[in-house]
């Protein structure tokens, strides 16, 4: 798969894309980096629901899971085309082959990663999420980190293990891995006031 066209070229104004399992904290942190960084949070999801005119999990039931692919995937083409931006996507949205190379070649791609036992302690009593509404919700994470968790490896530019860090934590190892990427430029202040003027 093709590196990214949109990381270190872009200077201070990146693409970012978040990915991981519901309730990793993608649209949490994307915020928080968005406002750290001064660059528009855009979650996929809301996205989605504004184009569908109402919320994924009425979708889900009305019309299944392979029509709001097809609705993600476009939303995920269109959302990827322009920035900067930090962009939150569903936990799905690596399923589709074309989301996977779109978000790998026009972004770089964090992958927030969680264990499911975590991930159900975060969001056990979130009804809005319409693949967790099961009898065994932890098997249901289980099944979705075994089929997700390679895919989210495979378009990753990082992996961030999410644990139990506050926010600001996670926020922080996600600027400090962009750093050490080349794909934010944060200027020496230090050099700057040393120098005569």
């Amino acid at each position: 798969m093709p590196e990214s066209t949109h990381t270190a070229a872009n200077g201070n104004r990146p693409m970012i894309f978040l990915v991981g399992l519901p309730g990793s904290g993608k649209s949490t942190v994307g915020r928080q980096l968005g406002r750290r960084l001064r660059i528009p949070f855009i979650d996929s999801d809301q996205a989605i629901e504004m184009r569908l005119g109402c919320s994924i999990r009425t979708f889900f039931e009305r019309e299944g899971e392979a029509p709001f692919r097809d609705v993600e995937a476009q939303v995920i083409d269109s959302l990827t085309l322009d920035g900067p931006r930090i962009l939150a996507t569903g936990g799905g949205a690596v399923l589709r082959p074309e989301n996977r190379q779109r978000l790998r070649g026009r972004g770089y791609v964090v992958y927030l990663k969680s264990q499911p036992e975590e991930l159900l302690r975060r969001v056990r009593h979130d009804a809005k999420r319409p693949l967790l509404q099961v009898v065994d919700p932890l098997q249901r994470l289980r099944d979705l980190f075994a089929v997700r968790d390679p895919l989210y490896r495979e378009i990753a530019h990082c992996t961030v293990e999410t644990g139990r860090p506050s926010v600001g934590n996670l926020v922080q190892t996600v600027l400090n891995q962009l750093e050490l990427d080349g794909v934010l430029v944060v200027p020496d202040f230090g050099a700057a006031a040393a120098q005569p003027r």
